[in-house]
């Protein structure tokens, strides 16, 4: 919604963390558009503390519209001055450019930033605008944040995954445009989520047991959804051994074979990389001494196994339909005992 002098800016005028929550985004981004552009509030309370008055906050939102609609911040920020200029000498800002744009449905974007986001936490909201933005630092604090305060799970389900199907969304509707905004915020996804698995494991629990092995099949890049689980699977205190993207048939099945672990997650996307057969070998496949052999479970995850598991598969197989559903199992598999 935009902000007149009227509105619910104090006569004092906005802390620059007062402003940071209002807007949806980070002091430091503040700070730095003020240290890179000039863009920051000229009065000072009692000589000191930088404060934004009712036009200081009406031109910084007008800044966050313009990046959020692709607007380089340099030029954004010439802008929201001169707009706010003109508002100074009685011209009036333009109102309408102050709203948040329009969603696909055609109603105001909850954002601010053109993505259909709908009902969604404020951190969905500040991370979808710096998406948007392409402004890696925001996003890279942002996710650490709703990280570090809500934990892996929870980051995921209401902040990062709503974030990122938004802007696939947008991405359908609009051809080729926010294509660079889907690949910077994943990236980004995975660096948090990545980062914070080993000091899970370090400082939350002290992980013990068998590991959890966990693959993309052959062909098969899509390795966000397992940086997902590893990061909830090191708050529940499980060693997690990652193989990443495209693992060959050979490899995956010698890595079994070589690492006696809790279980074996191996994820696919899309039918074409589904591979009941290769599936089927893992679960066959038997680790440890001669006399005492013995199996891993196999838990099948991802949206490319709905259309392959519809019939009965290999015996050792678990399909598995959900982030918690793969928690709750694999968490569950510490007190049983291993098959043979």
């Amino acid at each position: 919604m935009a902000i007149s002098q009227h509105d619910d800016v104090p006569v004092a005028g906005l802390t620059t963390g007062q402003l940071a929550r209002l807007l949806g985004v980070s002091p430091t981004t503040l700070r730095s558009w003020d240290r890179r552009y000039g863009f920051g509030p000229a009065a000072r309370a009692d000589g000191r503390h930088r404060r934004w008055s009712p036009d200081d906050v009406a031109m910084a939102q007008e800044m966050c519209r313009l990046t959020a609609t692709g607007t380089p911040p340099a030029e954004a920020a010439r802008t929201a001055r001169l707009r706010a200029r003109g508002s100074e000498h009685g011209h009036g800002p333009d109102r309408s450019s102050l709203e948040p744009s329009a969603g696909t449905d055609g109603t105001p974007g909850r954002a601010g930033s053109g993505l259909p986001l709908g009902r969604v936490r404020p951190e969905c909201r500040g991370l979808a605008r710096a998406a948007v933005r392409l402004d890696a630092e925001e996003v890279r604090e942002l996710l650490r944040q709703a990280v570090t305060h809500h934990g892996p799970a929870v980051a995921w389900e209401e902040v990062m995954s709503p974030a990122l199907q938004a802007v696939g969304r947008k991405w359908q509707s609009s051809g080729d445009q926010y294509v660079e905004v889907e690949h910077l915020l994943s990236w980004h996804i995975s660096a948090a989520l990545r980062h914070y698995y080993p000091d899970a494991a370090r400082t939350r629990r002290t992980a013990t047991g068998l590991p959890v092995l966990l693959s993309c099949l052959p062909g098969e890049q899509h390795t966000l959804p397992l940086d997902v689980l590893t990061a909830v699977l090191g708050d529940e205190g499980l060693t997690v051994l990652m193989l990443g993207g495209s693992v060959p048939a050979d490899a995956l099945i010698t890595a079994v074979r070589r690492v006696a672990s809790l279980a074996v997650v191996l994820w696919a996307q899309t039918g074409d990389t589904a591979d009941l057969g290769l599936a089927g070998r893992v679960a066959e496949a038997r680790w440890g001494v001669r006399g005492a052999r013995t199996r891993t479970p196999v838990l099948l995850c991802g949206p490319g196994w709905h259309p392959v598991t519809d019939d009965a598969g290999p015996p050792g197989l678990t399909h598995v339909t959900s982030l918690r559903d793969a928690v709750r199992r694999l968490t569950g598999l510490r007190q049983a005992p291993p098959s043979r």
